[in-house]
Order: C-alpha cells, then sequence, then structure tokens
C-alpha cells in the first residue's frame, strides 16, 4: 500500500530467506526452529498457569491474594514496556531470547524445584513470579521484534498467526495436563516441568539464524539517549504513522473487554450454567479451539491489502461480540460450548494482524520501541477491562457483566472499520 501510511522504507541489507516448499506450514527453517521451541514452551506455561493458581488458592483460601498472581504478570510490561522496546531494539534477538528462556526455566522452574516444600511460601512465589514476568515482558516483543529477520515481509500475519497457534494449543492442552500432574504429584512438582520446556525453546533459538545478527544502529554522529529513543518511538507512532495509534487505540479496546472475559470466565460458568471445575475447564478449552482455527486460517490471509486485513478484524470482532451477548440467554451447556468456539474464533484475528501491520510499516530500528508502546496501552486496558467488569459484575450481576463486554467488542468492530477506511483513504 502506497501513501502516508506506506511501510517506511528499509535499510537493512536483502535477505536470502530459504522458503521450504516441502513444509510451507513452517515458512523457512529458522521460523520453524522458533515455532517448535514455543509449541512446547506454551504448553508448559499453560501447564503452570493453573499449578500457580491453584498453589495459592490451596495455600491461602483466598481469591484476593489468587488475582495477585495475574496483577503481578500484568506490572512489568505496563511499567516497563516502552523501555525494554528500547533495549529490544538497541540489542541482538537471540541473546535476548535465549537470556530470556533461561531465566524463565529457572524461575518458574528449578527454583521451586529446589526449595523445601514446607518452605515454599506464598511470598516466594510472588517474587518468583514477578520477575518471570519482567523475563516474560522482555521475550515477547523480543520475539514479535525478531519475526522481520527470520520470515519474508510476505508471510509477517502467516508467522504470527502460527506463533498465536502455539499459544491455543498451550490453552487446549495446558489445563488439562496441568489438572492431571497437580492430581498425582502436586502443584510444586508440576512447575518444575516448566523449566524442561523453556530450556528446549532456548535450545531450538540457538540453532536459529537471525538476519539481522547485530542490532540496528542510527549513525554513530547521532548519539542517543533513552528518552530520545522513546520520543522517536512515540513520534513515528503519532506524527508518520498515525495508522499505529488508531491501530494501538483498537487493541485498548479489543483487550478491555477480553481480559475481562477470560478473568471472570469461571464465575460465568459458574453463575449462569451452574457448572464444576471440570466443565469449566472443558469449556474453556472450546475458545482455545476457536482461537486455533483462526490462527491456521490467518496463514492463507498474509499477503491481504492492510484495508482488507482491518476489515477481517472488523468481522472478527462483531463475531466475538454478538457470541458473548448471546452466551447471556444460554442454559445448554453444548450450546454455550459452540459460542465459545465462536468467541475464540473472533478474537483470534486482531493480535497477528496488528503484530504483522507494526512489522511492516515501522523501520527495523523501531519495531521493539513500538510493540512496547503498543504493549503498554493493551496490558493497561487489561487491568482497567478486569477492574471496571468485575465491579459491573458484582453490582449489576453476570448477564449485565456479559453484555457489556459484547458491546465493547462491537465497538471495537466499528473502530476497525474505521481505520480500514483510513488505510482505503491513504
Amino acid at each position: 500500500m502506497q501513501g502516508r501510511f506506506g511501510p517506511a522504507p528499509s535499510t537493512a541489507p536483502a535477505v536470502p530467506y530459504r522458503l521450504l516448499e516441502n513444509r510451507p506450514m513452517l515458512l523457512t527453517r529458522d521460523f520453524g526452529l522458533v515455532w517448535s521451541g514455543q509449541l512446547i514452551s506454551q504448553i508448559g506455561d499453560g501447564i503452570s498457569k493453573l499449578a500457580l493458581l491453584w498453589f495459592v488458592y490451596a495455600i491461602t483460601g483466598s481469591p484476593l491474594k489468587t488475582s495477585i498472581i495475574g496483577l503481578l504478570q500484568t506490572i512489568p510490561p505496563i511499567v516497563l514496556g516502552p523501555v525494554i522496546g528500547v533495549y529490544v531494539d538497541r540489542l541482538p534477538k537471540k541473546v535476548l531470547l535465549i537470556v530470556s528462556d533461561i531465566l524463565r526455566a529457572l524461575l518458574i522452574g528449578l527454583i521451586p524445584c529446589l526449595i523445601p516444600v514446607e518452605s515454599f511460601t506464598v511470598t516466594i512465589l510472588y517474587v518468583l513470579v514477578l520477575f518471570h514476568a519482567l523475563a516474560t515482558a522482555v521475550f515477547g516483543p523480543a520475539l514479535t521484534a525478531a519475526i522481520p529477520a527470520i520470515v519474508p515481509k510476505t508471510q509477517f500475519t502467516a508467522a504470527n498467526a502460527l506463533l498465536q497457534g502455539t499459544t491455543s494449543l498451550g490453552i487446549i492442552f495446558g489445563p488439562a495436563l496441568s489438572g492431571l500432574g497437580i492430581a498425582a504429584y502436586g502443584s510444586q512438582e508440576v512447575l518444575c516441568l516448566n523449566a524442561v520446556t523453556y530450556m528446549v525453546s532456548a535450545g531450538c533459538l540457538v540453532f536459529v539464524r537471525f538476519a539481522d545478527s547485530a542490532p540496528s544502529r542510527l549513525p554513530a554522529a547521532e548519539p542517543t539517549t533513552m528518552l530520545r529513543d522513546l520520543i522517536e518511538g512515540l513520534r513515528y507512532s503519532v506524527v508518520s504513522q498515525p495508522i499505529i495509534l488508531f491501530l494501538t487505540g483498537t487493541a485498548a479496546l479489543y483487550t478491555f473487554g477480553t481480559s475481562a472475559l477470560t478473568a471472570l470466565f469461571p464465575v460465568f460458568a459458574r453463575s449462569m450454567l451452574g457448572l464444576g471445575p471440570v466443565e469449566v475447564g472443558y469449556l474453556w478449552s472450546t475458545m482455545g479451539i476457536g482461537l486455533l482455527v483462526t490462527s491456521i486460517g490467518l496463514i492463507w490471509i498474509t499477503s491481504w491489502t492492510l484495508r482488507d486485513r482491518t476489515r477481517l478484524i472488523a468481522g472478527t470482532s462483531a463475531l466475538s461480540g454478538i457470541a458473548i451477548c448471546a452466551l447471556v440467554w444460554t442454559t445448554d451447556p453444548y450450546q454455550a460450548g459452540l459460542l465459545m468456539v465462536l468467541i475464540g474464533g473472533g478474537m483470534g484475528a486482531l493480535t497477528p494482524i496488528a503484530w504483522g501491520f507494526i512489522q511492516e510499516l515501522a523501520p527495523r530500528h523501531m519495531v521493539g520501541r513500538i510493540l512496547g508502546l503498543y504493549g503498554t496501552g493493551a496490558m493497561t486496558a487489561a487491568i482497567l477491562g478486569i477492574t471496571a467488569f468485575g465491579w459491573i459484575t458484582e453490582r449489576y450481576g453476570p448477564q449485565t457483566g456479559l453484555v457489556w463486554i459484547g458491546i465493547v467488542l462491537l465497538v471495537t468492530a466499528m473502530a476497525a472499520g474505521w481505520m480500514s477506511r483510513m488505510c482505503e483513504r491513504a
């Protein structure tokens, strides 16, 4: 797409990507290694998430203390997201990714195994979760910013979708495996498994060949500071490419609603459908199925124009909004499962497409900063959404909370539709 919202000229040398014709789903050899490592680590993440929550709730019996886990996981990307983005741009992506994986293996894998059961307190777990979240806050933007270094530009959205597919598989299989592991061995032992999954991911990354093995730098005559780099990224997002600002706002609306849905889903399922924990887990997995189907489908739209991709965001967000509202009038668990598949499918389009936008539009030396700003906006909206809809649900009931979450997704669809017209006029 040309014009005001056209891609920024790249000064990076041409990259001889080696597409594997007999493995089109993995795009390139190097991306295949990244994807394989992420598949293992995402399933490990799905296992550990339930183990973390189960450990805290089993020890304390407090929903509030259990919810602190989610808060601790959200603080680093909100507070440090822009700063992390600067260092993602300055430092080699491969080093950042491998070091982050090793740190995560130590913090939520090895250390819990080494601490005696009687000494493994909730306070210690909180500290480990906070530092684990910090390492994850580095890994996420570094991985997304590294996509242009391992796949061709025409495959950015497909690569993002395939990576989201590993998250979907983690949602589908992780909680079930975690429940079996907790029942058989205990939550502390289940956390140890994550050390293995992160080390597998780090091992895969060792063999990945990144096109930009050295970080992009500005000319030596123009020394930069942290503040200057942040201002440069903000100016580019607001002035040079205002569609990125609009995209960030649309993503914030999306996470405002979807984060509340995922955080309060057990409340909705238990209050409205009368489901127990096993049935809630199954119903949650159906959302992961929808997310996976959309992730696979996005592989074939990677060459669409920005306008067409934003129209897809509008359509899928509207689908999620309508399906969420329909849950209010659903009493049958099987019908609810079908709606959850539709909700997950509708939720699966925005993030891979949004990341593809940033990877295509932003200069290579600024991708990390812009992803950091994007992530800060999205995660801040997530906290606000969980808080706001938690209050609405407690005050006015789960039906009212669900309807308003659905309305937020419909507003997201309208914002994406407006953004598609911005692309069309460019």
